[in-house]
């Protein structure tokens, strides 16, 4: 009785973010400390894809703001006439 042991082949095949996944890194980031919040359930729940470009984020992070158009005199910035 001859035991043949067959080895698997593990194929391993080298990624790079694309500007789209480290953009939606940086979103994340950026979120996490404007709530003073834990990146890292951020970044788990990030669903990838892979493309041309390198991986791409499918669900990034959106980011809300307002805007204060009464804020405008605190820029700093000289009126033009």
């Amino acid at each position: 009785m001859s035991s043949k042991t067959t080895a698997k082949k593990t194929e391993t095949k080298d990624m790079t973010l694309s500007s789209q996944a480290l953009g939606a890194i940086m979103m994340a980031l950026q979120r996490s400390l404007m709530n003073q919040q834990d990146i890292v359930p951020l970044l788990s729940e990030f669903k990838f894809r892979l493309s041309e470009n390198g991986l791409m984020v499918m669900n990034p992070p959106v980011l809300h703001g307002t805007y204060d158009d009464e804020g405008d005199d605190d820029l700093n910035i000289p009126a033009t006439d």
